[in-house]
């Protein structure tokens, strides 16, 4: 948290700042704010990054034409701080930007008290609980999977739940993120043992948790963007996890190519989905299972996925989805609804992954990937020096190896042989021991 008398400190000031009103970002995605703030300046407006960490953008900063945007430090988890510093906004703010799901809510209550166009915040609220999302599904014959929600701290957890458990089960964090706080259980101690994993888990934060049925298959995202009710399945991305029992991403692909049946089942499931919570206006990321029983949805996202899954698609498709950020921000219907797109070609990205925690000494090996196909880039998420606590989840990934090909199974591959030739090296982080 920042405190309240560094409320706002520009980095870069737009020279059009003064000028011409603003679009807003209550925070951003990790990737892509050049994008961004080309795709606002086309409509005439200017890009401000509202942010409580502004560490997590240095990489995409130092890539941003200089003037290009203004970089506000506020606590993005005030929103009544937020509303403040864009009220005070001297051409005004013509749109909100919501892109991270840890402050869609600040987000949205922010577009409404500024009038400004914004997602139905119920049915984003139900989107974002896992819990009671997983319900929604079951009750409305959209999902085969039992769960529980249920408060880890209770004594009599264990006792009370096993009975009604299919095990191997996935226990998780209702409002989660990154694949973190999420076990998978297959029998009666490890549920003992996850228990007592999560009474000692500071980032869970007194949340409760749900236990339900571990799909079993192929996991992959459904790309949508849906516009009065319509919803456009853009393409689906591949997603490899690391071994059980860790959920780690260890690489994507898009977009996959589908059968027309599965195609279509996918679209459709997606589609049902989403109008059955209400959920007309907005990018959504579908993680879904092909079981050997048919497609299962894992959560839905309402936002653009994550990490670089926008420059995959931009890349691979020419789905410029940035500027139908700014378009929907504004209140007019995203070009890309109707957009014909040219025949694909692929792009794929790696992740790598410190390879025990501690402090991040060096990212070594880029000067040999000019020599590989595909045209590999390496994007940074975490700089020399940061500290990694845990290399289970998400919060160990270090840097991000994208590539492209004729296909993206071929792109796939030129982007596991790049990451081959990248190493991560650490040291230990003396102030822990």
């Amino acid at each position: 948290m920042l405190p309240a008398s560094s409320c706002a400190a520009t980095l870069s000031v737009s020279p059009w700042r003064f000028l011409l009103s603003v679009i807003a970002a209550v925070e951003a995605l990790n990737f892509g704010l050049d994008h961004l703030a080309a795709a606002a300046r086309r409509r005439g407006h200017g890009l401000v990054l509202l942010t409580a960490d502004r560490s997590r953008y240095l990489h995409e900063l130092a890539l941003a034409a200089p003037g290009s945007l203004t970089v506000v430090d506020v606590d993005t988890d005030d929103a009544d701080r937020v509303l403040a510093v864009l009220r005070d906004m001297p051409g005004g703010v013509a749109g909100v930007l919501r892109m991270v799901d840890t402050v869609s809510d600040q987000a949205i209550h922010v577009a409404r008290q500024l009038g400004l166009p914004h997602a139905d915040p119920a049915a984003v609220a139900l989107l974002r609980d896992k819990g009671g999302f997983r319900e929604h599904l079951r009750s409305h014959g959209l999902s085969r999977v039992r769960s529980q929600v249920f408060d880890p701290a209770a004594s009599s957890a264990a006792d009370d739940l096993v009975p009604f458990l299919d095990f191997p089960c996935v226990v998780k964090d209702v409002a989660g993120a990154g694949s973190r706080n999420v076990w998978l259980v297959r029998d009666k101690e490890e549920f003992s043992d996850v228990l007592e994993a999560a009474r000692r888990s500071v980032s869970l934060g007194g949340r409760p948790l749900t236990a339900e049925t571990y799909l079993i298959g192929p996991m992959y995202s459904a790309e949508t963007l849906t516009w009065d009710g319509q919803t456009r399945l853009l393409g689906v991305c591949s997603r490899t996890l690391s071994p059980e029992p860790d959920f780690r991403e260890e690489s994507a692909s898009f977009p996959v190519a589908l059968p027309d049946a599965l195609e279509a089942e996918i679209r459709e499931h997606v589609s049902r989905v989403l109008a059955s919570v209400g959920y007309r206006h907005g990018f959504t990321h579908t993680e879904f299972i092909r079981t050997a029983e048919g497609v299962e949805t894992v959560e839905v996202n309402p936002r653009l996925g994550g990490v670089v899954i926008g420059e995959l698609m931009r890349r691979a498709a020419g789905f410029d989805v940035h500027q139908a950020l700014v378009e929907m921000a504004l209140g007019e219907r995203p070009a890309l609804m109707d957009m014909v797109p040219p025949p694909p070609t692929g792009a794929a990205a790696v992740g790598l992954y410190a390879p025990e925690p501690g402090i991040v000494a060096s990212v070594e090996g880029g000067p040999t990937l000019a020599k590989h196909p595909g045209s590999p880039r390496l994007y940074p998420v975490q700089d020399r020096g940061s500290r990694i606590d845990s290399i289970s989840d998400q919060r160990g990934l270090v840097s991000i190896v994208l590539t492209e090909g004729e296909t993206a199974e071929l792109a796939l591959h030129h982007a596991w042989s790049a990451a081959g030739k990248v190493r991560v090296r650490m040291v230990p982080d003396v102030t822990t021991g």
